[in-house]
């Protein structure tokens, strides 16, 4: 058991051994917990739950689908000015 103490501004330091086997990074957000014996600390999800119809939501485009030959025209106008620029 290690042990650590609050400083004057309110900040607890992490033991280096707790937080390298966590992978816990500068950055890294806590959800901190009042419990009957003290206090819990959870690391924070990284995304906002969400259901796939929200995700597929934004997936979807206004515009008009490109046709097989712009798609065409535009990789071989994105070829010949690589190859232009002496990169192939």
């Amino acid at each position: 058991m290690e042990r650590t103490r609050l400083s004057t501004k309110g900040r607890i330091i992490l033991p280096k051994g707790i937080r390298v086997s966590r992978a816990w990074i500068p950055g890294t957000e806590f959800i901190v917990e009042e419990t009957g014996d003290g206090i819990l600390l959870r690391p924070a999800p990284r995304f906002l739950e969400s259901d796939l119809k929200e995700v597929a939501r934004c997936l979807r485009s206004e515009r008009k689908p490109k046709t097989h030959s712009e798609i065409r025209a535009s990789i071989d106008r994105e070829v010949m000015r690589r190859h232009d620029r002496g990169r192939y």
